[in-house]
């Protein structure tokens, strides 16, 4: 349906990507090292031929000729990226593709599709890029006859530019790289880079309240929204384009995070930025990782909002080839548009130096060099390692949060603990947990938790679901939340529900019902209908 190279039906990416083999053998090294042991392929990559899936139980009428059921088609759309659909994916488990993937090319067609499922008695679930690691778009039927995937890339054009407000209106099916393609000309940017960049869309950033490039002020896809339209079963709802407003709750809040059960976002008005040209960064070592988070809680309260000002412990700075894992790494960089921004830096780096922290060099640049620059290649590449991990029997994931400040220390320890414990029970050795901070807020930051097992083969999803259960128990216990910007999906659904006020669940749910009365989108994510 689209003229770029293939999304992959497993793994990370399109087809034809993956790590180098000089990456592959630094990740094997680290993973084997952690482990005392070689680790050899156990297990395959389900091939597309190898995948079968059951005949399709809803056939689109020839009204709709942009829907599909071609065996690829379906297939990639089954799972999303997280761990559990992997370990699947092995399993050659495809019981859950959807019958119909749909293409729409305009907003026309999605109403098209969402008033046909209705009548056909099937679910529909948004797509968006795939790249969800919480269960979030896998389709699930329940009691419905069948389960049609809608997938809007296929709508994905910058439509307008307001330079003088310094936004533009954007199709909910536009990649990352093409968004900001299509902005440059314009000398504009979004700059909401999540990990995910280059295999999700500007939909599935705002339906799951997606985190992004900026570490302080502007953490998360909310920030950048300034009104939204989206194609209901019930009709069209779209907010005013506003840059604020005290008039009630607000529609496009009620949107945001939404991940699909109430609507298909089809375009959003985006506030902008000019395209930065003056920046400054580096990296700050530390000689412990709860000194480095005195020292990043010193640089928030002081109002410098810097882009990045994130953390690594000591393994986690190792596991990326950013330290030799004897002392905690601090990235930081500011940038803008207008100013010089070395002034900040200085405060910041002063902030760092009150707390024992000792800057590596910095400048435009140095955020490309040194450990900022090992640190930011590993966290794109990131991604890739787990598919080729998981076919030894690895089990590597990872999972975020958020806390108040004066709760950090204990609740990182706790979590620490509840997650280390967790692994020796699920497969009989001891593992590893690292720590770092992805966002940082002037109140708390957002710890990011990575945790690494050796599992068995035939088991790998039941020991990862032990050890990420035991994980948000520990949270939940202690005061966090489930997810800071992965979203809820199915995955954390468990633990959402006991974070969630009971009466918001009630009130979700009435919201559901007024515009999804049949209970078609996206089932058993966030509430059951």
């Amino acid at each position: 349906m689209s003229a770029t190279a293939r999304l992959k039906h497993f793994g990370w990416g399109r087809e034809g990507e993956g790590l180098t083999a000089e990456e592959q053998a630094f990740v094997l090294s680290r993973a084997e090292a952690r482990f005392g042991a070689a680790l050899k392929e156990s297990a395959s990559a389900p091939r597309l031929d190898e995948i079968k899936l059951h005949a399709p139980r809803v056939t689109p009428p020839a009204s709709l000729p942009f829907c599909t059921s071609e065996h690829y088609d379906r297939a990639a759309h089954t799972y999303g990226k997280s761990y559990p659909d992997l370990a699947r994916g092995i399993a050659r488990d495809y019981a859950n593709a959807p019958d119909v993937v749909a293409y729409p090319r305009d907003e026309h067609e999605v109403a098209a599709v969402l008033d046909w499922a209705g009548s056909a008695d099937a679910t529909v679930t948004p797509f968006g890029g795939g790249s969800s690691v919480c269960g979030g778009v896998e389709p699930h039927r329940g009691t419905h006859k069948g389960a049609v995937t809608i997938d809007l890339r296929d709508m994905g054009k910058v439509k307008e530019v307001d330079k003088t407000s310094r936004a533009a209106l954007i199709e909910g099916g536009t990649y990352g790289p093409s968004l900001e393609a299509q902005l440059r000309a314009h000398g504009l940017t979004l700059r909401h880079f999540p990990q995910s960049f280059e295999y999700s869309t500007l939909g599935g950033w705002i339906a799951t309240r997606g985190g992004g490039h900026f570490a302080t002020l502007y953490t998360h896809i909310d920030d950048f929204v300034e009104s939204l339209r989206t194609v209901t079963p019930q009709g069209v709802m779209e907010s005013r384009r506003l840059p604020g407003s005290g008039a009630g709750p607000s529609p496009d809040r009620m949107m945001i995070g939404s991940e699909g059960i109430l609507g298909i976002i089809t375009q959003a008005w985006m506030r902008l930025q000019d395209r930065p040209t003056f920046r400054a960064g580096g990296a700050v070592r530390f000689k412990d990782f709860f000194a480095a988070a005195r020292a990043v809680r010193a640089v928030s309260q002081a109002g410098l909002y810097p882009s990045n000002c994130r953390i690594l412990d000591p393994a986690e700075a190792f596991n990326t080839g950013a330290a030799d894992g004897s002392v905690a790494i601090m990235v930081l960089a500011f940038e803008s548009a207008d100013h010089d921004v070395e002034p900040w830096m200085k405060r910041a780096r002063e902030c760092c130096a009150d707390h024992g922290g000792t800057p590596e060099a910095s400048g435009a640049d140095a955020h490309l060099a040194g450990a900022a620059g090992a640190w930011r290649n590993a966290f794109i590449r990131m991604p890739y390692a787990m598919e080729r991990l998981i076919l030894r029997g690895v089990i590597n994931d990872t999972f975020e949060t958020a806390i108040t400040w004066d709760r950090f220390e204990q609740f990182h320890d706790a979590i620490k603990s509840a997650t280390e414990r967790a692994i020796v029970d699920a497969t009989g050795r001891k593992g590893q947990v690292t720590c770092r901070f992805t966002h940082v807020y002037p109140d708390g930051p957002a710890p990011y938790f990575t945790f690494h097992a050796l599992g068995e083969q035939g088991k790998l999803g039941a020991q990862w679901l032990a050890i990420k259960s035991a994980a948000l128990d520990a949270v939940i216990a202690n005061g966090g939340t489930v997810t800071h910007h992965h979203a809820v999906g199915r995955d954390h659904r468990p633990w959402y529900d006991r974070q969630r006020p009971p009466l918001f669940a009630e009130a979700l749910r009435a919201a559901k019902k007024a515009l999804d009365p049949q209970g078609l989108l996206n089932p058993g994510v966030l509430i059951d209908p």
